[in-house]
Parts: structure tokens; C-alpha cells; sequence
């Protein structure tokens, strides 16, 4: 895949945000480890996280944060990379609250800290306490200053995660601009993985947290690389109102143009993890249509995006469509053989190729079948016609690669 072409060249950059990342020495490597976003002035914030039972320390504490101070007078986001402090005890605990502690007698607001790495270590907190000032020393605004934000928050990535859009509304003009890191361990049911999205929009807390729902549902919902969770998605949002205009709420005219903003944004950053999956060499869109429910058409699609032998196959170029119905057939939702219908749907905008049409197995050409497969992207679409569900799923391909990342993580 492509991945080097995703890396934005320039942005828009919300109002009165600065940002950056440093060398800290919590990573071996010496590479970018500590990083923070800050707004100038106070910020309307939300937040989701992993429903993991094994929730980190800072998804704990940002959570008793945002719920102590509804949301409100927010002013930065301390995120270190290289350990994720999770399952760490009461020690793990305490380090998260002093992170957000840090930031705040930096900015003079509320903050929050997100930590991601390997699971079970403790944080060097005299490294982190000695960078900190450094760090905030050196934040700014600029493209470059994003940029070093987005590779200061990666662990196996294997490039930055930086999407940003600028909107009218009404007689302002507004932007969004997120990051987000992930390649490995990532299969959601809230967010995933971490990234912070911001704005210069004026918006009300109950607002931001409503429409960051909405457009994660639509978007780190709806991907997976290989079916774990982890101990540490979060993504948080930030509204600092720095481009002026009239506070937006839940009920303002102008909630639903934000929040389809939102969504675009989150969905961007969403799709680049699943591009950068560990090891991934195929980015996967799986659409499954006319389930019994949306629900139903959700749970059939991720159950074809983690399987393995599906994930395998198409990293082998091998159509070997019955892997898809297996999927389907054990994802244990409404399912009429009889009526089912899969089609592999070529994104150079060619003719599809149809393997199953209403229960019955078509002819196919093997030859047109490796010619689709041999394209970086590939559209299954799921027919079920028993319903009005429908669902899409962003996944990738199992390479050799992605059990050589994980069996040496650690090292």
C-alpha cells in the first residue's frame, strides 16, 4: 500500500492550539516519546475508551476527570509513548494523575494524559517529570509542529497519522484537525487505539461528547486488524470556540454540519491504522447488506474482517470465497444460505466479479479473481436480502510480517 502518499504536506490547524513532541528517553531507540497538545484558552472536552477490563491508569483517571468536571476548562493533553502503564496497580495510578498534574501547572487548566506501549512496566516518571518543561517549552502551531505531535504518540506505525479540514458555518470558518496512532492490537467496541481531535469551533461539552460518539461509531468502530483490544483506547476531543461565533449545541441548526465534520475526520484517521496495519499489504472494505438489523449487518461484517483464514487468504491472492461464508455462517446472527450473495467489487472501477449469487457458487475466473486481488485495495460486498441492515468494515490483510512484529515486540 501506499502509506507515504497519506503524510499531509500542509493542514488546517485550529486557533490558538500548540502542539509538539520531544525525546525524553523513555523509548530505547531515542526516537520522539513525549508529547502534548494545549489550548491557550479553555476547552469543552469528551472522551471515549476501551470497555477492556483491564482499563490503563490514565483511561481511568481521564475518565473520573471528564466526569468530575463535566467536560469544561480543559486546557492540554500529555501523551507519552514506549510504556502504556497499564495494569500497574495503585503506582500506575498515581503516575497517570501526576501526568495530568504536570500539564496543568504548565497551562493552568484541566488536562488529561493518554500512555501507550508495552503493558505491565511503570512508568520512568523522572524522565517524564525532567521533560516535561522542555516540552512545553517547545510546542507551536505550525504544519511541522503537527507533524511532530503525530510521530511523538506512534509505537509500530510505521508513519504519522494527521488528517485536518477547515468548514464554513454559518459566517465562520472553522477547523479540525486529529491524530492517531495504531497498526497492531487494534478491534474496537467504543474507540481505538489513541487520538485527539480538535477544533476552534465554540462547542458545548454535551455536544462535542455527543457528536465524538456518533462519528466513532462510524469510524475506529468500524475497523480491526486482528481482534484484540487494548487497555488504552481513547480518543479525546477538544472545542476551544477560538474562531468565534455562537456557542453550538445538540439543538443549534449547525450541530449536524459539525458533526458530519467530525466524523469525516475520525473516519480519515480510522482508515490510515487500518492502512498501516502491522504488516498489512491490503486495505480491506467489507459491506454487508440487507441484514436483519444494522446491529446484525455490524457483528457478520467484523466477523469476515477477523478472521484469520479470510485475512490470510486475500494476503495470498487466493479467492478462496467459502473462508467469507464460513464467517458469515459463525458470526451467529439471521442468515438465509438460500439468499446470500458475495461479490468481490474491483476498486479500479471495474466490472465485479461474482462468487455466490442467492446460495448458488458461480464460475469464476481465476485469472479476473487475481487481477482484483493483485489491486492494494479490495471491496467484499455481503448480500443477505432478508432485511434493511446494513454495515462497512475497514480491515487488512495477514502478512508473514505481522507474526515477526509481535513475536518480538517487546525487544
Amino acid at each position: 500500500m501506499k502509506r507515504l502518499a497519506k503524510i499531509p504536506t500542509s493542514g488546517f490547524y485550529p486557533l490558538k492550539f500548540n502542539v509538539g513532541a520531544i525525546s525524553c528517553g523513555i523509548k530505547k531507540n531515542g526516537s520522539l516519546d513525549l508529547s502534548a497538545i494545549t489550548s491557550t484558552s479553555d476547552c469543552s472536552a469528551a472522551g471515549m475508551f476501551t470497555s477492556n477490563i483491564f482499563k490503563a491508569a490514565p483511561v481511568q483517571v481521564d475518565q473520573a476527570s471528564l466526569e468530575k468536571n463535566q467536560g469544561r476548562n480543559y486546557r492540554s493533553v500529555l501523551v507519552n509513548s514506549g510504556c502504556a502503564n497499564a495494569v500497574t496497580g495503585r503506582t500506575g495510578l498515581k503516575d497517570a494523575e501526576t501526568m495530568s498534574a504536570l500539564a496543568s501547572a504548565e497551562t493552568g487548566g484541566n488536562s488529561m494524559c493518554m500512555s501507550t506501549g508495552v503493558i505491565g512496566q511503570l512508568l520512568p516518571m523522572e524522565k517524564i517529570e525532567a521533560g516535561v518543561p522542555k516540552l512545553f517549552k517547545n510546542l507551536g502551531s505550525e504544519h511541522n509542529d503537527w507533524m511532530q505531535l503525530a510521530k511523538g504518540i506512534m509505537t509500530t506505525d510505521t508513519f504519522p497519522k494527521l488528517v485536518s479540514k477547515q468548514i464554513k458555518i454559518n459566517n465562520n470558518t472553522y477547523n479540525i484537525a486529529g491524530v492517531a496512532k495504531g497498526a497492531g492490537m487494534i478491534s474496537p467496541k467504543m474507540a481505538t487505539l489513541l487520538g485527539i481531535v480538535c477544533t476552534d469551533a465554540p462547542v458545548h461539552p454535551e455536544a462535542l461528547k455527543s457528536a465524538l460518539k456518533s462519528s466513532v461509531d462510524s469510524s475506529f468502530n468500524a475497523i480491526t486488524i486482528d481482534g484484540d483490544m487494548s487497555t488504552n483506547d481513547t480518543i479525546l476531543a477538544l472545542a476551544n470556540g477560538a474562531a468565534g461565533g455562537s456557542e453550538i449545541t445538540s439543538t443549534s441548526p449547525e450541530f449536524a454540519t459539525l458533526r458530519t465534520a467530525l466524523a469525516e475526520v475520525c473516519s480519515d484517521l480510522a482508515q490510515l491504522v487500518v492502512r498501516d496495519g502491522e504488516g498489512a499489504t491490503k486495505f480491506i472494505t467489507i459491506d454487508v447488506n440487507g441484514a436483519s438489523s444494522p446491529e446484525s449487518a455490524y457483528k457478520i461484517a467484523k466477523s469476515v474482517a477477523n478472521s484469520p483464514l479470510v485475512k490470510t487468504a486475500m494476503f495470498g491472492k487466493d479467492a478462496n470465497w467459502g473462508r467469507i461464508l464460513c464467517a458469515i455462517g459463525y458470526a451467529g446472527e439471521q442468515v438465509d444460505p438460500a439468499k446470500t450473495s458475495v461479490t468481490f467489487v474491483p476498486t479500479d472501477g471495474s466490472v465485479p466479479l461474482k462468487l455466490l449469487v442467492n446460495g448458488e457458487p458461480q464460475q469464476v475466473d481465476e485469472e479476473r479473481a487475481a487481477e482484483i486481488l493483485n489491486l492494494p485495495d479490495l471491496h467484499i460486498q455481503v448480500e443477505l436480502a432478508i432485511g434493511e441492515g446494513s454495515s462497512r468494515v475497514w480491515t487488512c490483510d495477514f502478512s508473514h510480517e505481522y507474526v515477526s512484529i509481535n513475536g518480538d515486540y517487546r525487544s
